[in-house]
């Protein structure tokens, strides 16, 4: 182990998404709830998709709807860095993907990688500064499309982001909701960008998150580049299977 890698602590890493505090099929507001749950992970990284920027009508009557946007309330004290990528914009609000660190973020940019229709999609780029770490950290969390012709663009948009943007030696973290049921993306993110993604490499197949009460999909996944990872786990249905139609996922990262 070199002095580096020594010194540079682990990077536990969660994916979640958050169905914009709502339980399925939108019958409860529970942000509160799925704060104090992503609290207890402890975290030190959290990417987030389909958490709201904003809502004026939820606001006026939702009981204990925030001030803050949802990424800010979730943040609270616990991630003093964090970024938003607004996605999806409608009359009374918009949505997007977030990323909460405990580490700070130098650097962020939101690329938008909506293919023509309707659907709005994003992708959003961290660069974290790591004590004693020699390269900065970069993030990226991803949301995909749910139609595949639209999934094999995006891909190919992510590669060229990790190609343009991100220098070749430095660790590098791509989580999120993939939305890839096929188990396609694999293939063309090793092959056009070297991520390996953590399950897979751990025990030979990504892990079943959706829908979280009883999984039968494997939507969401970590992938990284020039890191290592210990034992990634599937985080248990009680209780996110309350707090959320994909099951979270938490990764310790070694630099």
């Amino acid at each position: 182990m070199t002095d580096t890698a020594a010194s540079t602590p682990p990077l536990t890493v969660m994916t979640v998404n958050t169905h914009k505090g709502f339980t399925t099929f939108n019958r409860k507001f529970i942000l509160p709830e799925l704060r104090e749950a992503v609290r207890k992970v402890g975290a030190d990284v959290v990417f987030l998709q389909e958490v709201l920027g904003t809502h004026e009508e939820h606001g006026s009557r939702v009981e204990n709807w925030p001030d803050a946007p949802q990424y800010e309330f979730l943040a609270d004290s616990i991630w003093p860095q964090f970024a938003y990528g607004r996605n999806m914009v409608y009359p009374k609000g918009h949505h997007g993907n977030a990323i909460m660190s405990k580490y700070p973020i130098v650097h962020h940019q939101n690329h938008d990688v909506s293919i023509l229709g309707p659907e709005k999609r994003g992708m959003l780029h961290c660069e974290l500064e790591m004590p004693g770490a020699q390269q900065n950290v970069h993030a990226i969390c991803v949301h995909l499309g749910l139609a595949e012709s639209h999934r094999q663009q995006q891909l190919q948009l992510l590669c060229e982001i990790i190609k343009t943007e991100i220098p070749e030696g430095a660790p590098l973290i791509v989580a999120g909701d993939f939305n890839d049921w096929r188990r396609r993306a694999h293939d063309v993110l090793w092959r056009d960008a070297g991520l390996k993604e953590v399950f897979v490499t751990a025990y030979g197949e990504p892990a079943k998150t959706f829908p979280a009460r009883f999984p039968l999909l494997a939507l969401d996944r970590i992938y990284v580049r020039n890191a290592s990872v210990h034992l990634p786990v599937v985080l248990p249905r009680n209780p996110w299977s309350h707090l959320s139609d994909h099951a979270p996922l938490v990764a310790e990262i070694h630099l």
